[in-house]
């Protein structure tokens, strides 16, 4: 049987087929619905399989890897920029090897299109010393899955898969196999030298790593890669991998260039069977590598003067291998003109906050109470406080609170005292802000922190946190309350405030200054208000506004706000107030000086 599946939902589904008893993940884009539809298709087969989101990456890691070690099948799932958070047990984890299967799905991001960068995990996988399959459709994605278990098993090693954003939100027709019941974990037995391995056994192991690589590598050999496309007098070869390889082979076919060009997939880019593949295209002299991102293969294939590709600049070292960029790589390799795709970007328009969300009122409160602040934010919705020039330093997780003592600490070196304030989301707080908190609190700094709490994890598809009574499967859990933490970890000046107050949230900001005034130590603002996006967020009914003949077209609504929902009438220039997208919030109404903003009666 076959069903049409996004590219996550199909590897959710190779999970379940290959008997996983445990995924865990910190969602982040393309890698969220990985496990939410595991989640699903759990309920959905009343398996007795277990899925839970974990508060950061190397948690959720950390979690899945134990259940190996106990003898169960299990999957973590991340995004690759998560995976530099986890990547502590990752490196650990290659060394101490493994039990049950064990699965890291690390998707990239090549663009990158929601990312800070656009990595490759191919290239920690190989830093590690484990193996990583690289799919070029959902259906390999799938059918990988239960390789990766496989292999991990029978080398006792954690295997990686690495899916790219086109191959986890693109859709295919996925042939489905029937569900293996899953793998009970069967007990831990306890191992010190190996599971608690000291730096002198370290070594030990680490040869062993070395060795199981090496036995690997002769095991695949010629299952590691695959002649897709070409007739025997192709004098051109082309190897890829992922969905650059599969963007490649329809660019050829169209070109009618299979003539002229041998095609490879490679399906294991690390640990690549160097001296196969070389034999298999020996008697080709021009040799062109298409990877995304990173030259792995490139690199190890090492032929200098018979390959060419990023290194070179064949391929460009940098951004999405789209199909008019492989055209023009392709083309100058064979020396042939190809015609270009036609495609069309149509009209962009810059992210921003949904209309009514609560954090465009918090921003709108920090730069009018402190016009000339510094800003730094982090990793969420929240980034788009930057149209509303509120936001400063965007760097990684849990980043803000750890700049805001950097600017604290710089600003006291020079004998400055410009306001501070520092912006996180709840999940982002929870995932990477406590350490950062803690240090803050112990140095004595002073700033204003604004956690941005909507209750949700919104950016990546409206996952649980830890403030949450339940968990995402169902389960009873215990809410982990954020002003709980902070008054532990030594907050002595915390508010808690409804943003859609705007006079409310800008009293607490100015008493936050003043407690700065006097007092060492952070003063903290929790602005609170759950995400529209949410089960019964939006009031209702809802209030419904217009712009009355008052207006003066100052346009602080339309440009200061920069609510979605207020648009410029074309023929009076005026704005006006898009009915289908307004949520009737009244923040515009607080911040119209004219008190044009009015009910609609």
């Amino acid at each position: 049987m076959r069903q049409v599946l996004l590219g996550n939902e199909a590897i959710a589904r190779g999970l379940l087929e290959s008997g996983c008893i445990f995924a865990t993940s910190y969602p982040g884009t393309p890698a969220s619905e990985i496990l939410s539809s595991f989640m699903s298709m759990v309920s959905q087969a009343r398996s007795p399989a277990l899925a839970q989101w974990a508060i950061n990456e190397k948690v959720a890691f950390e979690t899945a890897l134990t259940i190996s070690y106990c003898g169960g099948r299990a999957a973590v799932s991340m995004k690759q920029v998560g995976l530099n958070v986890a990547c502590d047990p990752l490196m650990s984890s290659a060394y101490t090897g493994v039990k049950g299967g064990f699965i890291i799905i690390s998707a990239d991001d090549p663009g990158p299109h929601s990312s800070q960068t656009e990595q490759d995990s191919r290239w920690l996988a190989m830093m590690a010393k484990i193996p990583v399959f690289d799919p070029s459709c959902p259906q390999e994605a799938k059918d990988m899955v239960a390789e990766a278990f496989q292999i991990s098993e029978d080398y006792e090693i954690p295997v990686m898969l690495r899916p790219t954003t086109r191959i986890c939100h693109s859709r295919q027709a996925v042939l489905l196999h029937d569900l293996l019941p899953p793998q009970i974990p069967s007990g831990f037995a306890k191992d010190p030298q190996r599971w608690a391995a000291t730096p002198a056994y370290r070594y030990q192991l680490h040869k062993q790593l070395n060795e199981k690589i090496s036995a690997l590598r002769k095991k695949i050999s010629k299952k590691a890669f695959q002649k897709v496309l070409g007739n025997p007098g192709a004098k051109f070869c082309i190897i890829s991998s992922g969905v650059a390889l599969a963007q490649t082979y329809d660019l050829i076919k169209e070109g009618q260039l299979e003539e002229l060009v041998a095609l490879y997939q490679v399906r294991i880019p690390y640990p690549l069977p160097v001296e196969d593949l070389l034999a298999e295209i020996n008697s080709l002299e021009n040799i062109l590598i298409i990877e995304e991102t990173y030259p792995v293969i490139e690199m190890q294939l090492g032929m200098r003067n018979r390959v060419q590709g990023r290194l070179q600049g064949m391929v460009p070292p940098q951004g999405e291998l789209i199909p008019d960029v492989l055209a023009e790589a392709i083309s100058s390799f064979v020396k042939k003109p190809m015609a270009q795709p036609k495609h069309s970007a149509g009209k962009m328009r810059r992210p921003t906050l949904c209309p009514g969300c609560p954090h465009r009122a918090a921003f709108y409160a920090i730069r009018q109470t402190f016009p000339q602040g510094i800003y730094p934010s982090d990793i969420g919705c929240y980034t788009l406080g930057l149209n509303l020039q509120a936001v400063d330093t965007v760097l990684c997780m849990g980043a803000a609170i750890s700049q805001a003592t950097g600017f604290y600490l710089a600003q006291q070196m020079k004998g400055e005292n410009s306001p501070i304030v520092a912006t996180i989301g709840d999940s982002t707080f929870y995932h990477a802000g406590i350490p950062a908190l803690i240090d803050a609190v112990h140095q004595n700094a002073r700033f204003i922190l604004v956690i941005l709490d909507n209750s949700t994890t919104a950016m990546t598809g409206n996952q649980p946190t830890l403030s949450a009574e339940r968990l995402a499967d169902g389960r009873l859990a215990t809410a982990v309350k954020i002003e709980d933490l902070l008054r532990a970890s030594g907050v002595k000046h915390l508010q808690i405030v409804d943003p859609y107050h705007l006079d409310e949230m800008m009293n607490a900001l100015k008493k936050a200054a003043s407690f700065l005034g006097e007092q060492e130590g952070l003063a903290v603002i929790i602005s609170r208000h759950p995400c529209l996006l949410l089960p019964g967020a939006k009031p209702s009914p809802r209030e419904s506004l217009e712009i009355s003949a008052d207006c003066l077209g100052c346009e602080i609504c339309l440009n200061d706000l920069e609510c979605p929902a207020m648009v410029k009438n074309a023929a009076t220039g005026l704005p006006e107030i898009d009915q289908n997208l307004c949520v009737g919030c009244g923040v515009c109404q607080q911040v119209c000086p004219s008190g044009a903003i009015r009910k609609k009666e």
